[in-house]
């Protein structure tokens, strides 16, 4: 599945709930997330399984955030990430940094 389409689906399955909850609540529930999953690395043996309904649920809270303040993550992150390293303009990367 594609960023885009993924993010339309969470969409269309939150936005009204998330527009409710309003942006400070929807970022306090990402964080949440990003919790669980830090207490996964610190608390526990590994558990691929764990790890990625966490991620999973990170990515989704993320686009939640996104559509909340219109903006598209595939843009964004290709953007951000152009198939190289913004620093030293190589793949892989080269630098370091």
């Amino acid at each position: 599945m594609k960023i885009l389409k993924f993010q339309e689906l969470i969409k269309s399955l939150y936005f009204e709930q998330d527009k409710k909850r309003g942006l400070k609540s929807t970022f306090i529930w990402l964080i949440e997330e990003i919790g669980e999953l830090a207490r996964i690395f610190k608390y526990n043996k590994i558990d691929k399984n764990k790890v990625s309904e966490e991620l999973a649920d990170i990515i989704a809270w993320t686009s939640s955030i996104a559509n909340l303040l219109e903006i598209d993550l595939e843009l964004s992150l290709l953007k951000k990430y152009p198939n190289m390293c913004i620093k030293c303009k190589s793949n892989p990367c080269i630098c370091g940094k």
